[in-house]
């Protein structure tokens, strides 16, 4: 099985998110791409961030009908902060048929060498890098201290391009402030659980 992680906060999950996620799906021939939401959303305290069970919810809402899609609770279930390392060690131990892919934005790409254990993130997934219209080309020369010049090669190869979509959670939760519409950003049934749970509106 090849196997799509997709990590981040999802406060809220969004169309973007959704393309990304399909794009990576049917350039890399996965099977499926599990969508991995933090345990502790990364926001200033007045954003009026989502609580988790909120999060997830929205991102089953967002994904439903997508047989290929799945919403992992792993980070979640673990509690406090999670390494990716971690996490990509325990589903490789759990599905050990399973060929892993990170999908990633460049912007993560440039981090990537700072975070836990670079080298055994690179040995247990290849990160699927989105690459956004009118982006230059990705810099990958800072991963060659953590893999051989043909892993390297391989993930350089796993290059997806994507459409130019200027959409953002943060904009989405400043706009619900603010009293704004955001349809046609999110899911409609994430607009709609928004809207009835009364999701990041100014205190």
């Amino acid at each position: 099985m090849r196997l799509g992680i997709f990590g981040g906060s999802f406060d809220p999950v969004h169309t973007g998110h959704l393309i990304l996620a399909e794009q990576c799906r049917e350039a890399m021939r996965l099977d499926e791409v599990w969508f991995m939401p933090t345990a502790t959303a990364p926001h200033k305290q007045q954003q009026n961030p989502a609580n988790v069970q909120q999060r997830c919810e929205m991102l089953r809402l967002a994904v439903y009908g997508n047989s290929a899609f799945t919403v992992s609770t792993l980070e979640v279930d673990r509690g406090g902060v999670s390494y990716t390392v971690d996490t990509l060690s325990e589903i490789a131990a759990s599905y050990d048929h399973a060929e892993l892919f990170f999908l990633m934005g460049a912007d993560s790409l440039r981090e990537l060498p700072t975070w836990r254990q670079p080298e055994q993130i690179l040995a247990l997934a290849t990160p699927v890098v989105v690459r956004r219209g009118g982006e230059p080309e990705p810099d990958f020369s800072p991963l060659a201290a953590f893999c051989s010049a043909e892993r390297l090669q391989e993930i350089k190869n796993a290059q997806v391009p994507m459409p130019l979509i200027d959409i953002s959670s943060t904009t989405i939760r400043r706009d619900c402030s603010l009293g704004h519409t955001i349809r046609y950003r999110v899911p409609r049934a994430v607009e709609q659980y928004i809207s009835t749970h009364e999701l990041y509106r100014s205190p």
